[in-house]
């Protein structure tokens, strides 16, 4: 077998990725790119779903519909599922505990609760995801504290579980601290999710399913960031690391037949959202009238993904067992970030403070997920818009972060105040299933 991929190639330059909290964003022009749209040439090893060259179908419009393709999509597992949801006491992963318990699935959490950022945000989600279930059947839902490295921990909760599914959320995330710690991101991110897969063959799992990102990209000069592209120039050691995963991802598929799933994430925000997103701290700043900072003249775009759309796609992902494929999940069209101030603004309820900045060299202008792929072969779509999402946003932080939780966002993760984090390896871990929170 072999990969098959177009030509491209990125040019090295820095580009936040999609965990990055700052207003980094510049002024320049967007590129004009054509969408590369023949997105089976990332299949591997199913050559079934692969149309030949003179098969490829025609370019999609950003912001419509994608047409339908000639492709071989899997049909969804129907069945009651035990998933084993990592880092589920985060954003994304607390979300798609709450979706699987929802619909009526068994779910296993296992968290560390590193203090990336405050841990009583991580606490409020896991209580949000107890209350998903029902006190007539508590077993449901095992929550685990521990490191996923911790081999004799994760052996334990593996022997004890059986989880026949696993949705990989834990990881490190975030640019900058991968720069100034990159040891921490190579043992969460690389070691830990190697250890995930090697017990999920071991193990019989069905469907492994991961979260990488966007950053993979680099300094791709695509306009729409298709998986065709050649990602081999990570400018990060975060993307970096996550590009690492999509490679060992792929060995045990080859090696073990493990199906395994990679999912691109675009810049997910939404209510319980990371505090060291920029949509975060912009509904923040301009609630309590502080400064905000703007690189460039506010031309420049980004993707912003809504977390019930992002948690859908995750989801579909779970439910189709592709032997190998990666996809990314996105809204599929950009956000300016003067628009992104303005929308802000309308549903805050209050005027930005607004200090403009020259542009930050070597920033992505624009940024956007060619989420065609998803769609033919997932059936993804998002449906949320960037303004409804915002108001879905300013209306939990106004009713419930400010008078439940309210940690300044300067103090969290990526922010002035954050203390160094290290790897403890195995200093957190206890078979025994942690419900005290």
């Amino acid at each position: 077998m072999r990969f098959l991929r177009t030509g491209s190639m990125p040019t090295l330059a820095p580009v936040d990725d999609d965990s990055s909290g700052d207003e980094l964003m510049t002024n320049a022009a967007p590129a004009s790119n054509i969408r590369n749209t023949n997105h089976f040439s990332s299949c591997v090893g199913l050559s079934e779903m692969c149309p030949s060259d003179d098969e490829s179908s025609e370019s999609v419009v950003v912001g419509a519909s994608p047409p339908h393709r000639r492709a071989t999509a899997l049909p969804p597992h129907l069945g009651h599922k035990k998933v084993l949801v990592t880092g589920g006491a985060g954003f994304v992963g607390s979300s798609v505990a709450m979706h699987l318990l929802a619909r009526g699935d068994s779910v296993v959490i296992v968290d560390e609760m590193n203090d990336y950022y405050d841990v009583r945000i991580k606490e409020n989600n896991l209580r949000r995801v107890r209350d998903m279930c029902p006190v007539d059947d508590p077993g449901r839902l095992v929550i685990y504290r521990g490191d996923i490295c911790d081999e004799e921990f994760m052996l334990s909760l593996f022997e004890a579980e059986r989880p026949r599914w696993v949705c990989h959320m834990a990881a490190r995330a975030g640019v900058r601290p991968s720069i100034q710690d990159p040891y921490i991101y190579i043992h969460s991110n690389i070691r830990g999710t190697t250890h995930l897969m090697e017990l999920s063959h071991k193990f019989g799992v069905e469907n492994f399913v991961f979260a990488s990102s966007s950053s993979v990209y680099g300094g791709s000069k695509s306009t729409f960031f298709s998986e065709d592209e050649c990602v081999d120039n990570p400018v990060s050691p975060y993307a970096a690391s996550k590009k690492a995963c999509e490679l060992l991802a792929y060995t045990y598929h080859h090696l073990y037949r493990l199906n395994v799933t990679g999912l691109r994430f675009f810049t997910v925000y939404g209510p319980r959202g990371r505090p060291d997103m920029a949509p975060f701290k912009f509904i923040d700043r301009v609630s309590r009238g502080l400064e905000l900072q703007q690189f460039g003249d506010g031309s420049s775009s980004r993707d912003y993904t809504y977390i019930d759309d992002i948690v859908d796609g995750i989801v579909r992902a779970i439910d189709r067992p592709y032997p190998y494929q990666v996809f990314n999940l996105g809204k599929g069209s950009g956000n300016s970030l003067s628009e992104f101030i303005s929308i802000v603004e309308k549903h805050v309820g209050r005027e930005a403070i607004v200090k403009v900045l020259p542009d930050q060299p070597g920033d992505v202008p624009y940024t956007c997920a060619d989420v065609s792929k998803a769609y033919d072969l997932l059936g993804y779509s998002a449906t949320v818009p960037f303004d409804e999402g915002i108001r879905r946003t300013v209306r939990w932080y106004e009713d419930e972060y400010v008078k439940n939780i309210c940690i300044e966002p300067e103090t969290q993760a990526n922010g002035m105040g954050r203390a160094a984090s290290f790897a403890e390896i195995g200093s957190v871990s206890s078979i025994m299933p942690w419900i005290n929170f």
